[in-house]
């Protein structure tokens, strides 16, 4: 069943979910941010929405409504937002539980969290990816996961609790994964080397974590225990302090792991 649905907020998120849902057959009517010049060039991008930095929306004809801000400004926002009569009103949060919206105008509500990272203007296949949904009625749930099946093939019911440690366990996944890439890529521009040099190694790494499972995966000089390996890289970074105690601590977390 195709619904009209409103964005609450211009950031990542919204701009993936505002172009897949239309694509799946569901309707953009509105269009809020707090700054209105985000909110009009947000909407241009679709024929049927309006815009506006108004929190009262009891005139907006939509029946979902999806709070993707900042998780800060779930709770406030929330609170400041004025609905329609049987709106159902949802986050997009991996971290902040559904009591977040505890005080919305609306008893109707929910958590729609799409597990990815996401980036304006880097295309990513929604079929595939995995859409926590919770709420705390039937009716409501059964909204978001006939929402979350038009675009997804992996729709997952799950509590705060699990989603709070699912997050984590994606914050380990994604951005500190991330980060140890930076910190790679910094480290070759310094000797002006190529960080293109290590996507292979970057790419088998990622692969074989998948098709054997991470922990039969590690490799490297912590795990074989070469002390004297480890004490030539720490070396190498002592004049990067910071990076010296990253280095130390996740190559005794690795020992620490597998000589268990």
């Amino acid at each position: 069943m195709a619904e009209k649905f409103v964005l609450i907020g211009t950031g990542n998120v919204a701009w993936h979910l505002g172009s897949v849902l239309e694509n799946a057959g569901h309707l953009l009517v509105h269009v809020y941010d707090r700054k209105l010049g985000h909110a009009k060039k947000f909407a241009s991008n679709y024929f049927n929405a309006s815009y506006g930095d108004s929190k009262d929306l009891r005139d907006v004809d939509a029946t979902v409504f999806i709070m993707a801000v900042a998780d800060h400004a779930i709770a406030p926002l929330s609170q400041e937002l004025r609905l329609p009569e049987d709106a159902l009103l949802c986050h997009t949060s991996g971290s902040m539980p559904l009591s977040t919206l505890g005080y919305a105008d609306t008893m109707k509500r929910g958590v729609f969290y799409p597990l990815q990272t996401l980036s304006k203007g880097v295309s990513v296949d929604f079929t595939l990816l995995p859409i926590c949904i919770e709420a705390e009625d039937q009716s409501t749930l059964q909204l978001l996961k006939q929402l979350a099946q038009s675009i997804s093939k992996e729709v997952v019911e799950m509590t705060g609790e699990q989603r709070k440690v699912l997050h984590l366990a994606a914050v380990f996944a994604c951005n500190f994964t991330n980060h140890m890439l930076t910190i790679s890529k910094n480290l070759l521009a310094e000797k002006n080397m190529s960080f293109e040099w290590l996507q292979p190694l970057i790419t088998e790494t990622i692969d074989k974590s998948l098709r054997l499972g991470p922990n039969h995966s590690q490799t490297g000089p912590a795990v074989r225990g070469d002390l004297k390996t480890l004490d030539l890289q720490l070396k190498a970074l002592e004049k990067e302090p910071d990076l010296a105690r990253i280095y130390q601590y996740i190559s005794q977390h690795i020992i620490d792991t597998y000589s268990e």
